[in-house]
């Protein structure tokens, strides 16, 4: 199953409007289970199951959004980005069980907005949607409530920061770093999906800029506490409650 039921409802209950998505995607089931998570999180998802009716109903203007499978009949997902593209520039999110860095490199340069492989958590894809839409100028579309784990909490509409109850000032950049991995609380975050998220490209291994901010990062939130991890040769870690480990 590419979609678990469920997740962290409070990352969306104090979205103030209805998004309305349009999914592409002939797996019915997948469909569905993505429909289901969807309606309680202010986000209305609307399905077609080919390409060509999908590229009709993604330039007919009444969607904030369009999530893209690269496989789905009649035309294959990149050549329905491109056909979209040619009359849009409505934010486009990419969905594929293909792991190739070819495939991905592929779906950004035909001018997708972001790209999320298969199998992907729900509140990954909530985190992926919020991001875009932002990029896009839309992001008050999405507006919600708090998130928080290990005593960092962050207020998503206002960008605000605290630790322990205490304000903490960081960066544009460093705010949204830090949003994907307390969203990801518990599990590892790739440099891949973080410097897509970023900067809408594949992580170079010899860049170290994301490593400077994830450095900042710990200055600014750690005191007693290791909160984010480097899982070396992936990428990192945000420690949820009692995974956090005491400093010594």
């Amino acid at each position: 199953m590419d979609v678990e039921r469920g997740g962290n409802n409070s990352l969306a209950r104090g979205a103030v409007k209805t998004v309305s998505i349009l999914l592409i995607d002939d797996d019915e089931e997948h469909a569905a289970l993505m429909k289901d998570y969807c309606s309680g999180h202010a986000l209305a998802l609307s399905v077609v199951n080919d390409g060509s009716q999908g590229i009709t109903r993604a330039l007919d203007g009444t969607f904030d959004l369009v999530l893209l499978d690269v496989m789905i009949p009649k035309q294959d997902g990149l050549e329905v980005l491109r056909q979209i593209r040619r009359g849009s520039g409505i934010p486009v999110i990419m969905l594929t069980a293909r792991t190739e860095h070819g495939d991905r490199i592929g779906a950004l340069n035909a001018g997708a907005d972001d790209y999320l492989g298969k199998p992907f958590s729900p509140d990954e894809l909530l985190a992926r949607i919020q991001a875009v839409l932002r990029r896009a100028g839309r992001g008050s579309a999405l507006r919600p409530e708090v998130l928080e784990a290990n005593g960092v909490r962050l207020n998503a509409g206002t960008r605000t920061v605290f630790r322990d109850g205490d304000p903490i000032d960081i960066t544009s950049i460093e705010y949204d770093i830090l949003e994907v991995l307390v969203r990801s609380a518990g599990r590892v975050v790739s440099r891949d999906d973080l410097t897509r998220f970023l900067y809408n490209r594949q992580a170079n291994p010899l860049e170290r800029a994301l490593d400077v901010h994830v450095s900042h990062l710990r200055k600014k939130l750690e005191s007693g506490r290791s909160l984010i991890r480097t899982v070396r040769g992936v990428g990192y870690l945000f420690a949820a409650g009692e995974a956090a480990l005491n400093k010594t």
